[in-house]
């Protein structure tokens, strides 16, 4: 109860001492309304910031341990076709790039420098080679007296064959006058001016001389059977010695080292003027207008890589179309090397050992379920994955497919608009429940 204020004027002479009862001023009880209006809206703030903090609270309850929502990267599985391939770093390598050897001991003359752009044909090099050249020389005198002795033999032939023919036709003579003698002794007979023992001898002589004739014939083919044979194995000898004769005028040739491509000289593996040996390597020249990439591509994938595939070659910031054109069958640090060509004219400014990235399309796959990839397909060991849903991570296991560099196939476990946690999931330290908090 207030007090209302005391008048505190004089009491006025004469009168006597009054009491304070004529000062008192009787008050109302103050509106308690507002104070509980006050208190109900406390109450009301209360109940609103429980309700809205209770499922926070409940979610932190369940949670066996919390993780920032920023240390995380979410990816939502998906639907979709989905391509498996394979990522390497590669290297440009000249398709063509020939090593050029000495073709016999001698001593060597360059004519180019490294780096020089040559034609197809161009005389790179000479060897000076005399003992090659000396012996390619004998050979050819060689030849030279075995075509002299076929000459040789050939007329003595025909003057074999000449007195052969002399030996027949003389034969033949004989044979004419025994049987002209022959008639004459028959004629006599029958006048009876000779006797029969100079008849037979007509008759004997006759015989005679057609057996010298048959005799001198085939002793003609004889002898042309055996000057046949003989010219023939001259014949062999000659081409023979011009087959040895053609080989060292081919490593006479050889000794004049030409360009087999346009391009450009790569490395000279000889000095000027110093003596090489045979088989020497001397120098390699690049094809400039034919380029492939050199691929090392990880051991697993090895037996997935055929001839024929399609790549994809990235280069200067741009895409290029190509194809796999060998494999190795060798495995070599836990790698398998690879050559990928061009699809189409590669493009300008190549130069041998750039730096280029190789994509190469495995297998494609039509409506399945797949997600980005990340670490923690490896730090799950591609068994289990955190599923995100209204700020917990439940952990759920899952089986993978087929893998790519940017995406993973899922094969059970997660269906599609998932959220799941694809960073790395050693800070769960393989909780059930984790919670993220904002």
């Amino acid at each position: 109860m207030r007090l209302a204020p005391v008048d505190d004027s004089s009491p006025k002479p004469g009168t006597g001492i009054r009491d304070t009862s004529a000062t008192d001023v009787a008050l109302e009880p103050a509106d308690t309304r507002k104070r509980w209006i006050w208190i109900g809206a406390v109450v009301i703030a209360a109940l609103v910031i429980g309700m809205l903090t209770f499922p926070l609270v409940k979610r932190w309850a369940q949670a066996e341990i919390s993780v920032p929502r920023e240390r995380l990267r979410l990816a939502v599985v998906e639907r979709g076709d989905f391509v498996r391939d394979v990522g390497a770093q590669g290297t440009i390598v000249a398709a063509v790039s020939p090593t050029l050897f000495a073709s016999a001991q001698g001593t060597v003359t360059l004519n180019i420098q490294a780096g020089d752009s040559v034609a197809e044909g161009d005389v790179l090099a000479t060897i000076e080679s005399p003992e090659l050249r000396n012996q390619l020389l004998q050979e050819q005198a060689a030849l030279q007296g075995l075509e002299t002795e076929l000459e040789r033999q050939q007329i003595e032939f025909k003057r074999q064959q000449l007195e052969n023919q002399q030996t027949i036709d003389l034969a033949n003579v004989k044979i004419i006058a025994a049987e002209r003698e022959l008639r004459r002794a028959e004629a006599s007979r029958k006048a009876q001016v000779i006797s029969e023992q100079d008849y037979d001898k007509a008759v004997d002589d006759v015989n005679t001389a057609r057996l010298e004739f048959a005799h001198a014939q085939q002793n003609g083919q004889l002898e042309k059977e055996v000057m046949d044979f003989e010219l023939k194995s001259d014949r062999l000898a000659i081409d023979r010695q011009k087959l040895l004769v053609a080989n060292l005028q081919r490593q006479v040739d050889e000794l004049t080292i030409r360009s087999p491509v346009t391009g450009m000289i790569g490395n000279l593996m000889v000095e000027q003027k110093s003596a090489v040996a045979d088989n020497q390597p001397l120098l390699t020249v690049v094809d400039l207008s034919a380029f492939e990439v050199e691929i090392l591509v990880p051991e697993s994938y090895g037996d997935d890589l055929s001839l024929g595939m399609d790549a994809e070659i990235t280069y200067g910031g741009r895409s290029f179309p190509g194809i796999v054109t060998a494999v190795s069958p060798e495995v070599r640090n836990n790698q398998v090397t690879g050559r990928v060509r061009f699809a189409e004219a590669p493009p300008a400014g190549l130069r041998q050992n750039q730096r280029v990235s190789v994509r190469i399309v495995l297998e494609a796959s039509k409506n399945v379920l797949m997600v980005q990839r990340g670490p923690f397909l490896d730090t799950g060991g591609g068994r289990i994955a955190y599923v995100v849903n209204d700020g917990l991570a439940e952990r759920r296991t899952i089986a993978v497919g087929a893998s790519s560099i940017n995406s993973i196939q899922i094969v059970n476990g997660l269906n599609e608009g998932d959220t799941i946690v694809i960073s790395s999931v050693s800070p769960f330290d393989g909780a059930g429940t984790v919670y993220v908090t904002d």
